[in-house]
């Protein structure tokens, strides 16, 4: 059984980066699509970035498109997202998940389609 552990999460100043991990233990990752998911206060689950096995394909919510960006480096067993332009919105409890798709060249955006979550990991943005 996969267990995901993520960091890097922290307070930052609008306009800030941040770089999350999301570190994968007790089985490879490399076949999976993964994702991340935010929580923010008030608000329900939401997509943020998804990407396929091998890194070809990649999607964004629209919110965070050219701000975020999502990486995997699978001989590693791990998921980045870089997180620039940082805005108050952006404030949230980040979740990492793992999708057994097994190579297929999807990225899932439905919180239903991973079968494994991270604890999360805190991104506070001060105005």
């Amino acid at each position: 059984q996969v267990h995901l552990i993520e960091s890097g999460g922290g307070l930052v100043q609008t306009g800030g980066s941040l770089r999350l991990s999301c570190v994968a233990s007790g089985r490879t990752i490399s076949a999976d699509a993964m994702g991340w998911f935010r929580l923010g206060p008030g608000k329900a689950l939401e997509f943020v970035a998804g990407i396929n096995w091998n890194g070809s394909t990649t999607a964004y919510t629209d919110s965070v498109k050219g701000r975020f960006t999502i990486s995997r480096d699978n001989a590693k067993n791990m998921v980045n997202l870089q997180m620039d332009s940082l805005e108050p919105e952006d404030t949230a409890v980040y979740y990492c998940g793992a999708a057994s798709f097994r190579y297929r060249d999807v990225v899932a955006r439905i919180s239903t389609s991973y079968d494994v979550w991270g604890q999360g990991t805190q991104v506070l943005v001060s105005s």
